[in-house]
């Protein structure tokens, strides 16, 4: 027969099974399920897939759009035709039991053969039969088959003389009526999705967004309110069903908000709420890049301006100006913390609003999204009702187990709403408009699950990488190679940075330039003026800058002054609460900056380097504080999540632009301060730290002068010049020279702080002229031909140090890194190692693991609360509710410091099965004597209310 004669209503044989449900005991058509899967892909093309994504795929398969749809939409169908094998269809008896009689028949010996490697086996043969060309790893039938074998996360390895070959098909995958039915199924999709031949070639990147698609189709076709229904229906033909399909993916796409929308074109004013007029810099962006990009096509983009010159906005127009012409849709804005992505999540979200579209969700990416009131749009209360219902973070199994789980990814009909599937693990990923740290996006290119979703989310949006300066080597490395996939992609990309070094900005436009194929760059500049941007065309790798006259007024009108004073300190911990403070010491000279606040008001910022150092400033401070006590306020990331984030909010909200300024505040912190926190200080305390980071900072002082003029909201004695001081601690030894105290060389580079250190007293004699010195300075510091090393054997002997670390961590972050795409042979290239997300390092060292404070009452029964009302959260299946109550409790640690944990700190059974708590540590704390620190090995923890959570390491 035929595969028209297939299609009808008693042609070829539907009764294997695709899915089982467990709870009700319904079975649903294999072949059906294939038939949505592939419905679902294709309605995913047309509406999901941006005009860039459906280029790259059909010129990576050589073939017309329409074509490449067809082919597209088959491969998504195909991607469970392992699942047509004796071992998974006999794997539950109400399954088995549905086989024909010859199908049963030629069982022969029944070996386990996980599905998804099954149908990049079986695959092959058949995409061959259809005129795939099959050959070495670039040959398009075995691309193909493991796109089919990658639809579960991973690149599987195909071995096309061995495993993969006839003979071993087989013998482990059924005999010649399995066979015989497979390849009925093979010729049935093939011509219910229309395809036309056979690709000639299918490109790396082509693969790798297939896959990502197939992934999604998946998903969505998985769900138990999609498929549960069908199984109920009457009997259909493969015809009658593809026709039903087709409405349902469609009504389906669209209710998970999965299709795309333009944003209506407003005026500037309306689409960047309170500014009434772009700056210098950004005019230049709306009158120079659109000519440039409609006439050279996608690229790259730098942004390098001054801390609080509207960056964030300059970005928003470029990501508007890329969508217009160069068939990207929406924005992906990825930042270094979650304090900086909270903050870019309401700006991102007041924009799209603001062009006021019928429905646009606009997502938060992080692993403490869920404790983002602004996000969530609500606070959590124990009575409070599951609000992200969405898919399990592993909605499938690897084998037989997902049938008799029935891979739903939804626990009923009732959960329904867009928000709640796409708030549901890395499916936030997928919306068109993205907030995310920048981990998130590097795991992309890390040999983790899904990776090749995480591509296909990233590539369909201009993606914003901000404070593309804060990346230590390790995590450069691996933007460098996200950036060279997006150039493969024609993805457009914007950098924005405060105090990025020529050198570094040139190496990453690079990158980009060398994925789109652009080659012999070594020679060529790539950094922007400061303040000013720069455009490189992928086509031709050519670099536009901003007009000379424009540069000159966007420099003249952020011009202003400040003070930097240098205040030689005594290093010295608090260790006891009442320790008399000496004059000079460090916590003394903090008080004595302090003083113009604590007497006459205004609001001050001390920067601490570590969080040890922050919370012994915090409690001498409070010592001698003689206004109310909420004047005062710590924060840090050693705090329990929901305080930091609350706090967090408060400082944005009180010390905003437009928030109701307190007469009196000071706010101890560490690091968080540098992470685009739109803030104003009148008055700012730093520890040493590198002068990156000190321009940084200098960028919440005074910040918003020029929009408070003619308003009397500066304290009296504030500098009527409008030129602030910053004073910076610079820790001396008995001789007044720099000495680095314990742990601070492992939060920045030795060698920068003693360069920085060097500088600060020539920078003090003269005021600091921003942005004119900006640029000099940063280089002069961060550079590659800065002149440190050359100073003094010291120097040179730290300055080795730092490129020897410098390189070990690039050879650390390199073993794990997917490769270039035009390097990738086989694609199983790019899951060489099978990495989790909770195992793929993006930062140097840091596999942080999850504390939870808690409280054990007198019968033992452990609590999130003192009170004993809220009980930890123990059975099988945690709801959304439980999961968030028991988040927003932990605070992240170093894994060294709980490596050594004992049974009292182990978490309830329960949560040893959920990814996201399987590794949390209890600190548990007497609720009767209040007693909680508790030893791990040489590491001493306490979980201080106030304070937050205390460490100390025994001496060995």
């Amino acid at each position: 027969m035929g595969a028209v004669e297939d299609a009808r209503y008693d042609g070829v044989d539907r009764r294997p099974c695709g899915k089982f449900d467990r709870a009700t005991l319904r079975v649903y058509s294999l072949l059906f399920h294939l038939i949505d899967v592939g419905a679902v892909a294709a309605v995913l093309w047309d509406r999901f897939l941006t005009p860039s994504q459906r280029k790259v795929i059909s010129a990576g398969l050589n073939v017309s759009q329409e074509q490449a749809r067809s082919l597209v939409s088959f491969l998504a169908a195909m991607h469970d035709i392992g699942k047509l094998i004796p071992s998974w269809q006999s794997s539950v008896p109400l399954v088995r039991i549905r086989l024909g009689e010859d199908l049963l028949a030629d069982m022969g010996l029944v070996v386990h053969v996980p599905h998804a490697r099954a149908s990049m086996h079986a695959g092959l043969h058949l995409l061959g039969e259809l005129g795939f060309a099959v050959g070495g790893n670039d040959s398009p039938a075995v691309r193909a088959a493991q796109s089919l074998g990658g639809h579960h996360g991973r690149f599987l390895q195909l071995d096309v003389d061995g495993a993969a070959s006839v003979h071993r098909v087989q013998a482990t995958l059924g005999g010649p009526v399995w066979q015989d039915l497979r390849r009925r199924y093979t010729r049935l999709l093939w011509h219910l999705f229309g395809v036309d031949e056979a690709p000639d070639r299918m490109s790396v990147e082509a693969a790798v967004l297939i896959t990502g698609l197939t992934m999604v189709a998946d998903r969505v076709a998985s769900q138990r309110r999609y498929w549960v229904p069908n199984a109920d229906t009457p009997s259909f033909g493969a015809a009658e069903h593809h026709s039903h399909a087709r409405r349902q993916a469609e009504e389906e796409v669209e209710r998970l908000g999965l299709t795309r929308f333009a944003l209506d074109r407003v005026p500037f004013t309306t689409a960047h709420p309170g500014l009434e007029e772009p700056n210098a810099l950004q005019a230049s962006v709306m009158e120079e890049l659109p000519r440039l990009v409609a006439e050279r096509g996608s690229g790259i983009a730098v942004v390098t301006d001054a801390m609080g010159a509207g960056k964030s906005v300059t970005a928003l127009e470029m990501a508007r100006i890329f969508n217009e012409h160069c068939g990207t849709q929406g924005v992906m804005w990825l930042l270094p913390a979650t304090a900086a992505a909270d903050q870019a999540y309401e700006v991102l979200d007041r924009y799209v609003r603001a062009h006021r579209p019928e429905y646009a969700p606009v997502m938060l990416v992080h692993h403490h999204s869920d404790l983002n009131e602004a996000y969530t749009g609500r606070s959590l209360s124990p009575a409070d009702m599951s609000v992200l219902d969405g898919p399990p973070d592993n909605p499938f199994t690897d084998g037989p187990d997902d049938l008799a789980a029935g891979d739903g990814t939804e626990s009923g009909p009732g959960t329904a709403g867009p928000d709640r599937w796409l708030r549901g693990g890395d499916n936030a990923l997928l919306a068109q408009y993205t907030v995310s740290t920048t981990d998130q996006a590097q795991m992309a290119v890390l040999p983790v699950r899904y990776s090749a979703l995480r591509m296909l989310a990233l590539s369909g949006k201009t993606v914003v990488v901000d404070e593309a300066h804060a990346l230590d080597p390790f995590s450069q490395l691996q933007l460098l190679r996200l950036l060279h996939w997006l150039g493969a992609l024609n993805c457009p990309v914007v950098l924005l940075s405060a105090t990025m070094p020529a050198s570094t900005a040139t190496e990453l436009v690079r990158a980009y330039l060398a994925g789109a194929g652009q080659t012999g760059l070594h020679g060529a500049s790539f950094a922007p003026r400061y303040p000013g941007w720069l455009f490189a065309d992928a086509a031709t790798a050519t670099a536009h800058r901003m007009s000379e006259p424009a540069h000159g007024r966007q420099r003249a009108a952020q011009r202003r002054t400040a003070h930097l004073r240098i205040r030689p300190v005594t290093y010295r911990r608090l260790e006891q609460a009442g320790r008399t403070v000496d004059p000079g010491e460090r916590l003394a000279v903090i008080a004595d900056t302090l003083q113009p606040v604590a007497r006459h008001g205004g609001c001050a910022a001390v920067v601490c380097a570590t969080v040890a150092d922050a919370q012994d400033t915090y409690q001498y401070l409070r010592r001698t504080w003689t206004g109310p006590p909420h004047d005062l306020v710590l924060v840090h990331a050693r705090l329990r999540g929901r305080r930091r984030q609350s706090t967090l909010r408060d400082l944005r909200t009180r010390l905003g632009p437009t928030g109701p300024r307190p007469a009196r505040l000071v706010f101890v912190t560490t690091s968080l301060l540098d992470m685009s926190l739109d803030l104003d200080v009148d008055l700012m305390v730093s520890d040493l730290t590198s002068l990156a980071r000190l321009l940084q900072r200098l960028g919440r002082l005074g910040r918003f002068t020029r929009l408070w003029a003619g308003q009397d909201r500066r304290p009296a004695w504030w500098d009527r010049d409008n030129s602030p001081t910053l004073t910076v601690l610079n820790p001396v030894n008995s001789r007044g020279v720099t000495a680095l105290p314990p742990g601070w060389g492992t939060v920045e580079p030795a060698v920068t702080l003693h360069e920085t250190a060097r500088l600060l007293p020539t920078l003090e004699k003269e005021p600091l002229v921003v942005p004119d010195d900006v640029q000099a300075l940063v280089e002069q510091v961060h550079g590659v031909t800065s002149g440190f090393a050359a100073e003094t054997t010291r120097l040179q002997q730290m300055a080795a140090t730092h490129q020897t670390r410098t390189s070990r961590q690039q050879q650390l972050s390199a073993i794990h890194l997917a490769p270039p795409a035009i390097r990738v042979s086989s694609l199983a290239d790019l899951h060489r190692q099978h990495l989790t997300t909770a195992q793929a390092a993006t930062r140097p060292g840091i596999l942080p693991r999850r504390l939870l404070p808690c409280y054990r009452g007198p019968d033992g029964t452990l609590t999130l609360d003192a009170a004993g009302l809220l009980p930890l959260p123990d059975q099988e299946h945690l709801s959304q509710r439980h999961l968030r109550s028991i988040l927003e409790h932990t605070l992240p640690v170093p894994a060294a410091w709980v490596t050594r944990a004992s049974d009292r700190h182990q978490p309830p059974e329960s949560w040893k099965k959920h990814p996201l708590l399987a590794d949390t540590v209890l600190l548990p704390t007497d609720s009767s004597t209040r007693e909680s620190e508790q030893r791990f090995g040489h590491h001493w923890l306490r979980m201080d209310e106030e304070l937050g959570l205390l460490h100390r390491k025994d001496h060995q």
